[in-house]
């Protein structure tokens, strides 16, 4: 399984560290490789919502006894289960790779902040859709800038934070 993922790693890294140098004088390599894993992730995210949104859930509400999921709120669950993989495997092994914390350690802090994120995406979409009356979709987008905002500080301080060594002393 080990060599699957390194594989897989070497064959993502490259491409993505490819498009790099013109955005060098912008950001770290870190940064950026966070910006072009969880912008593709995110993007992965957006077409699973529009498909599950306008094809699966065919816009309807469905009734579980005692709660309702409206189908924006069900493309919300389902893209979450899409991406929520996919980004632990480019945060862990693409962008944070330097981490040396265990990684049923990194997997439960990377679940907390995505499931906070969850959360918010949820308020935000109940707020944008059924309160304001935004098209879903475009709901969406626009609470994507939010989330991305305090994952990427959450993801780099808390879950695959690199541990900083003690200086020698003299």
């Amino acid at each position: 399984m080990r060599r699957h993922i390194h594989s897989a790693r070497d064959f993502v890294l490259p491409i993505i560290d490819f498009f790099y140098p013109p955005f060098k004088k912008l950001m770290n390599l870190q940064t950026f490789r966070y910006a072009a894993s969880g912008g593709g992730n995110t993007l992965l995210g957006l077409i699973v919502y529009y498909i599950g949104y306008k094809y699966i859930f065919a816009e309807k509400t469905f009734e579980f006894g005692f709660f309702a999921f409206k189908g924006h709120i069900a493309a919300l669950a389902l893209s979450f289960l899409v991406t929520f993989p996919v980004g632990f495997f480019m945060s862990k092994y693409v962008v944070f790779s330097d981490s040396n914390m265990k990684g049923r350690i990194q997997l439960f802090r990377y679940l907390m902040i995505c499931l906070f994120n969850l959360a918010l995406n949820y308020i935000l979409l109940k707020v944008l859709v059924e309160t304001l009356h935004i098209y879903p979709v475009l709901a969406q987008v626009l609470t994507i800038f939010v989330v991305v905002l305090f994952s990427y500080i959450a993801q780099r301080n808390y879950s695959f934070k690199a541990s900083t060594e003690e200086a020698p002393k003299s």
